[in-house]
């Protein structure tokens, strides 16, 4: 049985760790080269940075940010953010990623999910999809959206999950709006669709508050892994005081 990852998420918006509520509301949360070496020293699985604000003012991602934290640590190291084309990928990779996340350019520019794949291997090619839950024709639908969650899609997150997978990409990362920053739980109905409907691992994301949450994820939402930020960013757990509780529930984690 492989391990259930804990990832940590590093949303830096302006050079510095920050985290909202529903993508608004926005905390500084720290320094990202000294907050990843931290998570690192805790025993996280992998990291996550994303460049929250990239997309949506149209620049790249920062990659001198990226380098320091790429000669910080040694844990897998996956960043996303205002990637637009596949020299903006390249890029990220020589800058010490491991791995590469589009959302925006996913849906955008749809090639690109391939080129990266092409380029460098689906295990390096990560799609997030940031879904809200919205009424079209008189039913509730799990609508993508992008550009920071500013702009929706008109595409159903299952349906593009499928797409994406098709496309190449390797690993998903669901970012369920409605509970992101919240701290009540995952958003478990959608995470279990999404991992049902796919054959690559899905992270879940947004609305982690509690490790029992995590442990849901993963045992009710069917997750491969768990990316969470604010339940760590302030204190409230540790990575292992977090995987001792998974493990206590059943979830296999490295310790």
């Amino acid at each position: 049985m492989l391990a259930t990852r804990l990832i940590p998420c590093l949303d830096v918006d302006r050079g510095r760790v920050v985290k909202g509520t529903k993508f608004l509301e926005l905390r500084d949360a720290g320094d990202p080269v000294a907050v990843a070496a931290r998570y690192e020293a805790e025993g996280a699985d992998e990291l996550v940075f994303l460049d929250i604000c990239a997309s949506h003012e149209g620049r790249a991602t920062m990659l001198e940010v990226v380098r320091k934290v790429s000669e910080t640590i040694f844990m897998p190291f996956t960043v996303g953010g205002g990637i637009r084309t596949i020299d903006d990928a390249t890029g990220l990779i020589q800058a010490g990623a491991e791995k590469v996340s589009i959302n925006s350019s996913a849906v955008r520019t749809p090639e690109l999910v391939r080129e990266i794949s092409d380029k460098f291997g689906s295990c390096a090619t990560v799609v997030n999809i940031d879904p809200k839950r919205v009424m079209r024709d008189g039913r509730e639908v799990w609508e993508v959206h992008i550009n920071g969650g500013r702009v929706p899609t008109g595409l159903e997150a299952v349906e593009w999950a499928r797409r994406v997978e098709e496309l190449g990409a390797g690993e998903i990362v669901l970012t369920c709006m409605d509970a992101d920053g919240t701290k009540q739980g995952y958003d478990l109905e959608i995470t279990r669709a999404v991992s049902d409907a796919v054959g690559i691992p899905v992270v879940a994301s947004g609305g982690a508050g509690t490790p029992d949450h995590l442990a849901d994820a993963v045992l009710l939402g069917h997750a491969d892994a768990v990316l969470a930020a604010g339940m760590f960013h302030f204190g409230e757990y540790t990575i292992p005081a977090a995987k001792r509780a998974m493990a206590a529930r059943g979830v296999c984690v490295r310790i």
